[in-house]
Parts: structure tokens; sequence; C-alpha cells
């Protein structure tokens, strides 16, 4: 199925068939379990969380972007023909992406969701990577729901938000600790905490080295 036409888009979305997107485009996903596939980034508009070293911060605003519907996103998705599709932010689980990610699945595409965990798990996923972040933490229901943790390390305290977030998923869940990109020291003090907790990985955002989206 390589179009949407013959979907009932009130059928997917009955109250929500548009969202406010920042961006979509299509790279290599830089970081995690899946860094160096192909992937084809779903960026939503409006964020809560208010990280102060986000780097992100202009999709903060919902109001700024126009709406794009499930359809112009699902086909522009399944053209780019990539191994995953990531929906990210902003925090994209401000809305419900039950509708989205049907729209996405009707055409066969994996689904990989980036979030702060900061509202409850909507939408159908492949994936999901969480990462929890102190200034508005994650509600509980989405710690069961984790295949990798990813918590961004900037200082000795964030080393103790990532302990006790590491507490609240699974065992199986994948754990990884990545350095906040303008503090350098970060990768030295993630490098000799891994050291000696060999269940953490170390996450590095490749694209950012490679001067890509």
């Amino acid at each position: 199925m390589n179009s949407l036409a013959s979907v009932d888009m009130k059928a997917i979305a009955p109250q929500l068939i548009t969202y406010p997107i920042v961006e979509r485009f299509h790279s290599l996903q830089g970081e995690g379990t899946w860094t160096g596939m192909s992937a084809f980034f779903i960026r939503l508009a409006g964020c809560d969380v208010h990280c102060p070293w986000c780097d992100q911060k202009e999709s903060w605003s919902s109001n700024l972007y126009p709406q794009q519907s499930i359809e112009t996103l699902a086909e522009a998705a399944k053209a780019a023909n990539p191994a995953m599709v990531v929906i990210t932010g902003g925090e994209p689980l401000m809305y419900d992406l039950f509708p989205l990610t049907k729209g996405l699945k009707q055409l066969g595409l994996r689904i990989h969701l980036e979030t702060s965990g900061a509202y409850p798990l909507t939408g159908e996923f492949d994936w999901v990577t969480l990462s929890p972040k102190p200034f508005k933490v994650p509600h509980e229901s989405i710690y069961s729901q984790v295949n990798e943790l990813k918590v961004i390390i900037a200082n000795e305290a964030d080393l103790k938000w990532a302990e006790e977030q590491e507490k609240k998923v699974s065992s199986q869940t994948i754990k990884y600790l990545q350095p906040e990109w303008n503090s350098p020291e970060s990768q030295s003090l993630i490098f000799d905490y891994i050291i000696s907790h060999p269940q953490w990985r170390m996450s590095l955002q490749i694209h950012k080295f490679l001067g890509v989206r």
C-alpha cells in the first residue's frame, strides 16, 4: 500500500487529524541502540519540560509551526523508505499519537518514539526511548513500556537521577548515559561511571560529530 488515499481519515482520527510539525527529514539515527540506521524523523512542536540545555528550544512553542495531516506525514515517510520512522519533539506525548501511528502502520512502517515520558503513552510503537528529565518527572505508567532508557548527564547529580530511573524500568531495558553536548567534562564523568557500572552504555550524538541533522 503506497498511499493513504483509500483510508478513511475520519476513521483514523475523528478528533485530531493534524499535528504541529517543526520539521520532517530523512537522516541517520544518531543516538542509542539504532545508531547509524536510516531514519525518517517527524519532529512535533510543543514542549513544557523546558530543559535548560535543550538543543531544540525552537520546538517549545506549538503556535509557531504549521499543522500537517496524517496523510501528508505518512506519505512523506513512506517515500523516504527508511528503516524506521522516529517521532520526536518537543515532547510528542503532549498529543494523542494513536491516529498518527495508525496512519504510519497502515503503510507498513516501523515506528520509534523519543519522549521524556512527561505524559502517558499514546500510540502504537515498535520501540520506545525514554529520556527522563528531573524538570518534569515522567508519568509512572511509561516505565513498563520502555525499550531504551537514555539519561542526559551534565554533572554528578544527573548520575543520581539516572540511578533512580534505572530502578523503575525492566532489567531488559537497554540503558544509556549520554553526555550533555555543551558539557565536555560529562564525557569523562560518564566514562568513569560506566567502568564501575557495566549495566550502562555510553550514547554519543554522532550526527553532531558529522555535522548533519
